[in-house]
């Protein structure tokens, strides 16, 4: 076992203060994700700082509309609270199809968003990757990559990134807020996940010692609706083979607002900005529905084993769009 020292934060400027004093430690929330990384020695922080008890865990309305929900609110919570399910459905449902229940009780939002990749080649030390080891190299190119990335990756890594909440948060638009040593910053979701590239073991753009304080859900207007899909290979506590967050509004037959996003294909959720262009302003049938999401898929390259995950996407967005258009 490698020893680590453990400190209770009492405020947000300590937990950043002490994680600011000690390079390479590491916030504590739930623990679902970090704990489970730390057995199989992928993480070996020196100190924990428990950040669960800091006065983050409530959902609030905000002055325009929106809502402010604290980054140790617990995913249980989250999914049952009333606003959410009945203003933003699909962020309830994205958490309500993760994992299973007793993690769900323990599991907060920040760590949510700040989880790491089921790829087994980075949870396995005995095995090369290049999230876990810079340079080492990605054997799951050639090797075991039917659940992994057909969009966005590169020659250095193909893993996805696996939160159902994210995909939803991402197509509803949230803002992450982060207090750092130099104080607060605000980062469109849409921006918060990186792309591989040719550092695939940065998985965000959170700086040093910045620790999640809230996300921002902006309000949707009169006549939106949402929701999330999810495929995966058995009914409970598995990760997304691909899924689908997707925010309509249509008037008078025609789309007037589209947002898409999918879980499961990429390195980060997807945002599907080809086809919300093709979307916006079209007439809302079956056909505008295929030809969108045609062109966001387009930019696909799945590997020897994943091509299914192209056709699997595809039919869950075109059935979303077509649902969402359906209501009254």
């Amino acid at each position: 076992m490698k020893p680590f020292s453990y400190l209770r934060a009492g405020s947000v400027a300590e937990a950043v203060r002490e994680s600011a004093a000690s390079p390479g430690a590491r916030f504590l929330g739930g623990g679902t994700n970090l704990v489970d990384l730390m057995k199989l020695g992928v993480e070996s922080p020196g100190l924990l700082i428990d950040v669960s008890r800091l006065p983050l865990d409530r959902v609030t309305d905000t002055a325009d509309g929106g809502l402010r929900i604290g980054a140790t609110v617990r995913n249980s919570d989250l999914a049952a609270h009333h606003t959410v399910r009945t203003r933003y459905p699909a962020l309830s449902q994205a958490l309500l199809a993760g994992a299973s229940g007793q993690l769900r009780n323990t599991a907060t939002t920040g760590g949510n968003l700040l989880q790491r990749t089921r790829c087994p080649y980075f949870q396995d030390t005995s095995k090369p990757c290049n999230k876990r080891e810079p340079g080492s190299g990605c054997p799951a190119r050639e090797g075991a990559h039917r659940d992994l990335a057909v969009l966005g990756h590169s020659a250095e890594c193909v893993a996805t990134h696996p939160s159902d909440m994210a995909v939803a948060l991402t197509a509803l638009d949230a803002t992450v807020l982060l207090h750092g040593p130099h104080g607060e910053r605000a980062v469109p979701v849409t921006g918060f996940h990186r792309l591989p590239g040719d550092s695939p073991d940065t998985d965000t753009v959170i700086r040093p010692d910045e620790l999640i304080t809230e996300v921002l859900l902006p309000p949707l207007p009169d006549g939106t609706v949402c929701l999330y899909r999810k495929a995966r290979d058995r009914a409970s506590f598995a990760f997304a083979l691909a899924s689908v967050a997707a925010v309509l509004r249509v008037r008078g037959g025609r789309i007037e607002h589209a947002a898409l996003a999918f879980g499961g294909l990429a390195h980060r959720p997807w945002r599907a900005r080809a086809a919300e262009e093709i979307l916006r302003g079209a007439p809302a049938t079956d056909e505008t529905y295929q030809t969108a999401v045609d062109a966001e898929l387009a930019a696909a390259r799945p590997l020897r084993d994943n091509g299914f995950k192209v056709t699997l996407a595809r039919r869950l967005a075109v059935d979303a769009l077509a649902e969402l258009a359906a209501r009254p």
